[in-house]
């Protein structure tokens, strides 16, 4: 076979195929589940609050304590003690109550009797500021300077549970502040004593422990106590202002009894034992050392009166 005839047989063979039918292409469609996407909630967990009072915060360093020195006015101690005040307050877990003046507690064997001294709060914070320095640096060059301001400071904190007295929180805080400035041939900034920074390293060391002061405070369920009872109400204290709601339920327990711990000789309460439920009805407005909250039994067997072994708890 010639080429020619190869030639011939090729072109034969693309006509016959270009005649041919083409069907259209096959499709499928495939169906798909739409995505979905987790959208965390924004509502808030409601708490209820807690009442917390800074009993001290004393200047325990010798920064600012010359001949003159008076301890009642202790400027580095007030600032502490205002810094965390503000920072608990931000939170919105708690209820900070004015200073407590406990300067007959240094003694840690009085911390046993604090339920006897009608504290107003649920916790006490004792705090210090146990170091507390300045510095300034200088660096000069041909042309130039740079002079740095530098704060340390040092703070220690602990956390006492007015119903038992004991210490159930104990951390240290530190922190660091500095500010300079630099000059080129005398041209830039010159800066003077900042006074600023003493606030600022306190703020530094308080904000490293806040967090964990928060996750304390919270550990222990919210308390009330029951005050009166008259034609079938309990009224208990607490309202609107630590966070109770009218329906809010909560659960009575009966305290348990107290021994002594003979290692430590202090005083151990015993897990309580839950006698009933008492559901809110209405609220009393007041301050916080007067609000009342009204309730109704809905279950158990509750006294009606000596109320001091119980208290209520809420139910988590």
């Amino acid at each position: 076979m010639n080429r020619t005839s190869i030639l011939l047989v090729i072109i034969g063979v693309l006509l016959l195929q270009s005649c041919a039918t083409v069907g259209p292409p096959t499709t499928r469609t495939i169906k798909t589940k739409p995505a979905v996407v987790a959208v965390e909630s924004t509502v808030p967990v409601r708490s209820l609050k807690r009442k917390v009072a800074i009993a001290r915060f004393s200047n325990e360093t010798k920064y600012g304590q010359g001949f003159f020195y008076d301890p009642t006015n202790d400027r580095l101690g007030k600032q502490a003690m205002d810094i965390l005040s503000s920072k608990l307050t931000a939170t919105e877990k708690f209820i900070m109550l004015e200073r407590v003046d406990l300067d007959y507690l240094s003694k840690e064997k009085q911390m046993n009797n604090l339920t006897q001294l009608n504290i107003p709060a649920d916790y006490l914070i004792l705090g210090s500021v146990t170091e507390f320095g300045r510095k300034n640096t200088s660096d000069v060059g041909v042309f130039s300077r740079t002079k740095k301001q530098a704060a340390y400071a040092k703070v220690s904190i602990r956390l006492v549970d007015v119903s038992t007295g004991q210490i159930v929180y104990s951390e240290e805080g530190e922190g660091e502040a500095f500010s300079e400035s630099q000059t080129t041939m005398g041209v830039g900034n010159t800066a003077d004593y900042d006074a600023t920074l003493n606030d600022k390293v306190i703020s530094a060391a308080i904000s490293k422990l806040v967090n964990r002061i928060v996750e304390n405070l919270t550990d222990k369920p919210w308390r009330s106590y029951i005050l009166s009872y008259e034609k079938g109400s309990y009224f208990i204290s607490g309202g609107e202002m630590q966070g109770i709601r009218v329906n809010d339920t909560f659960t009575v327990f009966q305290r348990g009894s107290k021994v002594n711990n003979p290692q430590t000789g202090i005083m151990i309460e015993l897990p309580g034992k839950p006698v009933g439920q008492l559901k809110v009805v209405s609220l009393i407005k007041g301050d916080i050392t007067t609000e009342l909250a009204i309730c109704q039994k809905v279950d158990g067997e509750i006294p009606e009166s000596e109320f001091k072994d119980y208290y209520l708890q809420e139910n988590q």
